[in-house]
């Protein structure tokens, strides 16, 4: 390998195969640490802190000194790969997705404009995951940093259509107002806020009791707005929400908003690679029919963050919202630029992890692991159900989120219990997870979304809850 000059003022102070075999022997150590879990999360050590309370360095560090810090760092961070991390809705840090990445970055690839064939694979990428997921094929879309950039991508979209012209002149002297379940994502409030919708416009409908956002309540939100002089902009349905994973009847959905000429947007940036599975694909009928859905592929797709994809039915649509003319951004060739159909200017090249992922296991590996994920909320939900002393919300999992929650014998506050044993947890390390405030209700809230969890994992989580809950409970 040929070494950079000798003058260069970013030279290493040593050969750069060197640093990178010592970059790989650390990324190999920390793969096979997320293969088995590991009993405690370890507290920041003496040389860590330390380095937090170093100055801006005026001086350079061996570039080993460094990486080992780097790795030191990284094995006292909450690392979501590991099999027992079941807070939110995390990542597994698929290994094919992290090469992905190192290549990406080292060509530092830019996707704002054309970008020869990293353009065209991203073009492919993004039709392989709506192939996956059974969205049309003629899709649109293109790939970015997650739900939130997907669904203001999509809402941006919708806006423009419902109110032409409102990218330019404003919201000023028209309403609109976006349609959802009471249990949507924050990022479609964020969105609405943003677009200069308003928050005050989001109407959060009501839910049915396996918590799904009721169609009649949208038609009947609609017709009245209509009636009141605001426009509908969109009906938000949610494809795994991400407090108990329910999930929005799209096909009724599209019913109420092809009668009304109303955009239907599946935020499935959690549930959607579901659709893809034979248990679960029922739950996601008439995706087809949205006219857009956005998905995480740092979710249940395995891959390292960031790696979102947002898809429309119509592609002329996100140019309608986003495309035009710059003198710096000449169109030579007949096809727009990624800028004229996305928020982001600087764009890494996020879609070659996903299109490496694909071209590396198959489409049915990822089935297979979804699939199993599924099964292991199936299996928590039936264990708990079972135990005299833990509570399970609800009928069974819709997707891979279970709340549950400890019950023992003589506690009279459960909220306080089971806020204080989520507390327990996050410090024994064992497991972690988070709580969550269901119908105000304090629930534990783990959620499946990792290839490396087994069953055994699974299980865990009752035998380490009721070990400290009964501590707890004892006053212990």
């Amino acid at each position: 390998m040929e070494e950079q000059p000798a003058d260069s003022p970013l030279r290493l102070d040593a050969p750069r195969e060197e640093a990178l075999a010592r970059a790989f022997k650390l990324i190999e150590q920390a793969w096979r640490s997320f293969d088995r879990f590991r009993p405690e999360e370890p507290p920041l050590d003496e040389r860590v802190r330390a380095l937090l309370r170093s100055d801006l360095p005026e001086e350079p560090s061996p570039v080993f000194e460094v990486l080992d810090d780097v790795a030191r760092i990284l094995d006292e961070s909450i690392a979501q790969p590991r099999p027992r991390y079941f807070a939110f809705i995390g990542s597994s840090g698929l290994e094919i997705g992290a090469i992905g990445d190192a290549l990406a970055s080292c060509y530092d690839i830019n996707l704002a404009v054309h970008a020869g064939a990293a353009t065209e694979i991203e073009n492919q990428a993004v039709r392989w995951v709506a192939e996956f997921i059974g969205y049309p094929g003629t899709a649109g879309g293109a790939f970015n940093s997650g739900g939130t950039i997907s669904n203001m991508t999509a809402l941006s979209a919708a806006r423009e259509r419902a109110l032409p012209g409102s990218r330019t002149d404003g919201m000023t002297g028209r309403r609109g107002a976006v349609y959802c379940s009471r249990e949507v994502h924050y990022s479609i409030t964020r969105a609405v806020e943003l677009l200069g919708i308003g928050a005050s416009n989001i109407r959060a409908l009501p839910i049915d009791d396996d918590r799904k956002l009721r169609p009649d309540a949208v038609a009947e939100a609609i017709d009245r707005d209509r009636a009141e002089g605001v426009t509908p902009v969109a009906v938000v349905a949610t494809g795994g929400t991400t407090l108990t994973g329910a999930v929005d009847p799209t096909d009724a959905l599209a019913d109420v908003c092809g009668e009304r000429g109303v955009w239907l947007h599946l935020d499935g940036a959690y549930g959607l690679p579901a659709a893809a599975t034979s248990s679960g694909a029922h739950l996601f009928a008439g995706i087809e029919r949205a006219d857009s859905c956005s998905v995480d592929a740092h979710k249940w797709l395995y891959l390292p963050k960031a790696c979102g994809v947002v898809l429309v039915s119509r592609p002329d649509d996100l140019a309608a919202a986003f495309a035009h003319q710059e003198g710096y951004l000449p169109h030579q060739r007949h096809e727009l630029h990624a800028v004229d159909i996305t928020l982001e200017y600087s764009r890494p090249f996020r879609a070659l992890k996903a299109w490496l992922a694909f071209r590396a296991h198959g489409a049915p590996a990822f089935r297979e692991a979804i699939e199993r994920n599924l099964h292991e909320a199936r299996v928590l939900y039936e264990a708990v159900k079972a135990q005299p002393d833990f509570e399970v919300l609800g009928p069974p999992p819709q997707l891979s989120i279970v709340p549950f929650r400890h019950t023992p014998r003589g506690v009279t506050d459960l909220n306080d219990h089971n806020a204080r044993l989520a507390r327990a947890l996050l410090a024994d390390g064992r497991v972690y997870l988070a709580s969550a405030l269901i119908d105000d209700e304090v629930y534990l809230r783990p959620c499946f979304v990792n290839f490396r969890t087994t069953e055994e994992d699974v299980l865990a989580l009752i035998d380490v809850a009721r070990e400290l809950g009964d501590r707890l409970a004892a006053g212990v």
